[in-house]
C-alpha cells in the first residue's frame, strides 16, 4: 500500500469520496427494499459485490457487479448491455426504467478499465508472494489393501494445476476419481486423484503413473505406482494386533500360574499326611526308651 500511495497520491482521497457517495445511495436503497420486502425494524444490510477477473494469458477481462439486500441477491449489472437486471420481484420497480445511462457507463468503466489496472498493479506490488511458484510434495496413500490408491499433491502454488493417472503413457479416465482443490493453512494448495485397484493385477502396477502439472512449470512431476512408495497404516494395524495378542497371552499365562499355585496350596492344606521334614522332627522329639 505504500507503493500504491507513491504511484497514485490521490488514491485514498478518491476512494474515500467514492465510498462516501455509495454510503448515501445505500441508505436510499435500504429504504426502498425495506418497503419492498415489508421489513421495517432491525438492522438491514445493502451489499454490492463487484470486481473483475483478468486472464494474464489471453488478456480477457470479465467484470461483475451483484447487489444483495439482507443476504439475498436482488439484482446484477450486465456489463456489456450497461443495464441492471432484477433477480427478485421486489427489485423490478427499482430498475424498470434502466435510464441511468451515465451511472451505468461509470460502473462499466470502473469494472472493465480501472479494476484490471488496479489488479495488475496489485500483482506487481506483491509478485514476490502472489506470483511465486512452489512445487508440491507428492505421496501415494492407501488405507487398506482393497482401497483405492490416492495420489496426493500438497504444498503447491499457484492453484492452476492438474493431477491425473496415466497408463502406458496415456491419461486414463476409467477407475479414476478426482478430489477437490483444497486450501492449506499456509496459503498453498492440495489436490488428489484416486485410482481403483480392484481390476489391476499386481504385475501391471508399474504401468501406471501419477502425473502432476503446475502452471508455469514445464516439467511434470511423475510418480510410479510402486508398492514401496505407498504410505499406509497396515504396519501400524499389524503391530497393534500383535501387541494386543501378546498382551492377551501374557494375561492368560499369569492367570494360569495364579490358578495353579492356588490349587496347589488348597490341596496341601487338605492333605493330613506329614511331610518328610515333619517325620524327622518327630523322631528328634520322641523320648528315648
Amino acid at each position: 500500500m505504500n507503493r500504491a500511495t507513491e504511484d497514485d497520491p490521490d488514491y485514498w482521497e478518491r476512494q474515500t469520496s467514492f465510498w462516501r457517495g455509495k454510503e448515501q445511495s445505500a441508505r436510499a436503497n435500504i429504504e426502498f427494499y425495506k418497503e419492498g420486502f415489508n421489513r421495517s425494524g432491525g438492522i438491514h444490510v445493502y451489499q454490492v459485490s463487484h470486481g473483475c477477473e483478468w486472464d494474464d494469458e489471453t488478456g480477457k477481462v470479465h467484470g461483475f457487479n451483484v447487489i444483495s439486500y439482507d443476504g439475498v441477491e436482488v439484482a446484477m449489472f450486465d456489463v456489456n448491455a450497461k443495464v441492471c437486471i432484477p433477480m427478485k420481484p421486489e427489485a423490478e420497480a427499482r430498475y424498470r426504467s434502466n435510464d441511468d445511462r451515465g451511472g451505468f457507463t461509470f460502473v462499466q468503466h470502473r469494472l472493465m478499465q480501472e479494476c484490471p489496472e488496479r489488479l495488475k498493479k496489485s500483482l506487481d506490488y506483491g509478485k514476490r508472494v502472489l506470483q511465486r511458484t512452489e512445487l508440491p510434495s507428492v505421496y501415494l496413500l492407501q488405507k487398506t489393501p482393497s482401497s483405492p490408491v490416492s495420489c496426493l499433491a500438497t504444498g503447491f502454488y499457484p492453484h492452476r494445476a492438474a493431477i491425473f493417472w496415466r497408463k502406458d503413457g496415456e491419461e486414463i479416465h476409467e477407475q479414476v476419481d478426482h478430489g477437490e482443490l483444497l486450501n492449506n493453512h499456509d496459503g498453498s494448495f492440495q489436490m488428489s486423484v484416486d485410482l481403483n485397484m480392484s481390476l489391476i493385477r499386481a504385475d501391471d502396477w508399474r504401468r501406471y503413473h501419477c502425473v502432476f502439472q503446475l502452471s508455469g512449470v514445464e516439467e511434470d512431476i511423475v510418480t510410479e505406482l510402486d508398492p514401496a512408495l505407498i504410505r499406509t497404516n497396515w504396519v501400524e494395524e499389524s503391530s497393534s494386533l500383535f501387541i494386543t495378542v501378546a498382551a492377551v497371552i501374557t494375561v492368560f499365562i499369569i492367570l494360569t500360574v495364579f490358578i495353579t499355585v492356588t490349587v496347589y496350596r488348597r490341596r496341601k492344606d487338605q492333605d493330613p499326611s506329614p511331610s518328610p521334614e515333619d517325620d524327622q522332627l518327630s523322631q528328634k522329639l520322641k523320648p528315648e526308651s
